[in-house]
């Protein structure tokens, strides 16, 4: 009996222990209030993601607007776990799952709740080293992109380096423009390209450092492959990703750039450069037969009340088929964020880009962006926040094929947000 309750004992401490070395932290956004928008330009501008007859289609001028409560204008808003579990001599297993949310959803609408899969990872970290980990990821580049923005990656139009989800009801000026369009709503193998580059990636291994000496560095790899035959079908779909980035700061100032790559090629379906688009997307491959690559350097300084910001970011994709049909896009950006009060911080960017679109030399378009906003803090966890963009393309190309349209937008918000 008494050797039954040491047992028992024993049992329940060492159960004790082990619930102890783990822990499990919940975690949030939930971000809403009045948001408006306008639009002018047309109803269904150039579309650099086909070629041809389909690219050179334009609906008539139109301007258009939309104004009412609704969420997510400065984060997107999201419930996630994340965790990890003392394995001993500094390794730990960790794990993190977020799904966006959607607070307006109503009761009748399917994405009440999940939007889509922001990151679902399981891996190791080494105390000292860093961490491996494997599932959808954000890539290297969201990760230093994120990190050194002014605006914060709000989702208001007029952000040239990071594209937002708000737009006007009659159009989607502020998806980076014709050449590029977001695929968050309905994401794929290489999941949600947006306009200037891809921000996450499921089937992906990554491997981050900790910071040592000031530098921190990532790799990342991403690949979703299969193969069919029988008979009267046979080939390979091929779907990969590689990235790489570095980060360093010194006292005031961080310097960051990545670096990823993408390729896709589907074996099975006829070689054709349409489909290159990244917006059209099907599931496991962001383009039919395309190879797509992506570069980002920024800098920002710290001076005390005003830290100052630098992005330049560039895009490339072209179809495998015929390198002579490619889009690209590239940006610069400058900003500033200030502390007028210990509770109140402004904010203000501005940038300047150009897109080309479908075949080389065909067509292009000059754009601008800028955007301001404040945020003041009821408390660490509560702030309520003010903001504005704008977009503004304008077209100097007179080709027949491909001619890409004049256009402009603007976002406005203002709401509540809440970090928990």
């Amino acid at each position: 009996m008494k050797k039954s309750l040491l047992a028992v004992a024993a049992m329940t401490a060492f159960a004790g222990a082990a619930q102890a070395q783990s822990s499990v932290t919940v975690y949030g956004i939930l971000d809403v209030g009045f948001v408006g928008s306008a639009y002018r330009g047309t109803q269904a501008t150039a579309n650099a993601n086909s070629v041809g007859a389909a690219a050179a289609t334009g609906g008539p001028a139109v301007n258009g607007g939309s104004a009412g409560f609704g969420q997510s204008a400065e984060s997107t808003s999201r419930i996630g776990f994340k965790g990890s579990e003392d394995l001993g001599g500094g390794l730990s297993g960790v794990f993190t799952l977020e799904t966006a949310v959607n607070p307006n959803g109503g009761p009748t609408t399917t994405t009440t709740f999940g939007q889509y899969n922001r990151q679902t990872f399981v891996g190791l970290n080494k105390n000292g080293l860093g961490a491996v980990t494997i599932g959808t990821q954000y890539t290297p580049m969201f990760d230093v992109q994120s990190i050194t923005d002014a605006a914060g990656n709000n989702n208001l139009v007029g952000n040239a380096i990071y594209s937002g989800a708000l737009q006007s009801t009659t159009g989607t000026y502020n998806t980076g423009l014709a050449g590029y369009t977001s695929s968050a709503a309905n994401p794929t193998s290489l999941n949600e390209v947006s306009s200037a580059y891809v921000t996450r990636a499921s089937n992906a291994i990554k491997a981050q450092s900790d910071r040592i000496a000031g530098l921190r560095g990532e790799l990342f790899y991403a690949q979703a492959n299969s193969n069919q035959s029988n008979g009267a079908i046979n080939g390979n779909n091929t779907n990969t990703m590689f990235g790489v980035n570095a980060d360093y700061v010194w006292n005031k100032l961080q310097v960051v750039a990545a670096y990823q790559t993408l390729r896709a090629y589907n074996g099975i379906a006829a070689q054709t450069t349409a489909g290159m688009g990244l917006s059209t997307a099907t599931a496991g491959s962001f383009g039919v037969n395309a190879s797509d690559s992506q570069t980002y350097a920024a800098a920002t300084y710290d001076f005390g009340i005003v830290k100052g910001y630098a992005q330049y970011i560039t895009r490339k994709a072209f179809s495998t088929y015929d390198n002579n049909f490619q889009t690209q896009r590239s940006a610069y950006q400058l900003g500033a964020r200030a502390n007028l009060t210990p509770t109140i911080q402004v904010y203000a960017t501005y940038g300047l880009g150009k897109s080309s679109y479908a075949q080389a030399g065909t067509a292009y378009a000059n754009f601008r962006t800028a955007q301001l906003g404040s945020d003041y803090y009821l408390s660490k966890r509560t702030n309520l926040y003010v903001a504005y963009g704008s977009f503004n393309q304008s077209s100097p190309s007179s080709a027949a094929v491909s001619a890409v349209s004049s256009l402009s937008g603007m976002n406005y918000a203002a709401g509540i947000r809440h970090t928990f």
